[in-house]
């Protein structure tokens, strides 16, 4: 039986750009923390070219607090390389179909 206390304690859901012109670069990254059904942690990355569906990984872990470790991990990789919060528009994505 599945313990409620082990649930995901808090939404983690990111979604940031990188665009440069000059290179012809748009790309987003999207990074997620859900809870799967047996209560366990998954963090869920996705990235590809702005307008496409992109590609994902999930990464499953008994703990939320490595999945939270690993979520702000990435997050520092993808600022150093110069991704950034879009503000002003909401993005409407689509869940990759099973």
């Amino acid at each position: 039986m599945r313990d409620s206390a082990r649930m995901i304690a808090q939404q983690y859901r990111l979604y940031i750009e990188r665009r440069d012109p000059g290179r012809n670069m748009a790309r987003f990254y999207v990074l997620s923390i859900e809870e799967t059904l047996f209560g366990h942690a998954r963090l869920v990355r996705r990235w590809g070219r702005i307008g496409t569906t992109g590609r994902m990984v999930q990464h499953s872990f008994d703990d939320e607090g490595e999945a939270v470790g690993l979520f702000l991990e990435l997050l520092r990789a993808k600022r150093r390389r110069g991704y950034r919060p879009k503000f002003g528009a909401r993005h409407a994505e689509t869940a990759p179909s099973a």
